[in-house]
């Protein structure tokens, strides 16, 4: 039986934190940042599961912080999306760019 490295984890990791963060920082589409934001928190599960697997004392902590990231992100998306929705009644876009003010 053959183990995946600890670095072969960090740099899937890496990979997907760096691509949420391109997404997050360069595009206009609010729904397109969301996604984004979700791809660098799960980039951070994946660091949580693989370093509890690799730890001194292997446990259940990592999996245990990566089941109360998910439970944020969730919360995130449907809290993210109802304000999309909102915004995009009033405003119809749902480009960043436009959204700039509180009022109408």
């Amino acid at each position: 039986m053959s183990s995946v490295p600890l670095a072969a984890y960090l740099m899937l990791a890496l990979i997907l934190f760096c691509i949420g963060l391109f997404g997050a920082l360069t595009k206009r589409n609010a729904v397109i940042v969301l996604i984004s934001i979700e791809l660098m928190l799960n980039a951070v599960n994946i660091n949580l599961v693989a370093f509890a697997k690799y730890s001194i004392n292997p446990g259940l902590t990592g999996q245990i912080f990566s089941l109360f990231t998910i439970t944020v992100a969730a919360a995130e998306a449907a809290v993210g999306l109802a304000i999309l929705i909102a915004l995009y009644r009033n405003r119809q876009t749902v480009n960043v760019d436009e959204m700039d003010t509180m009022k109408r």
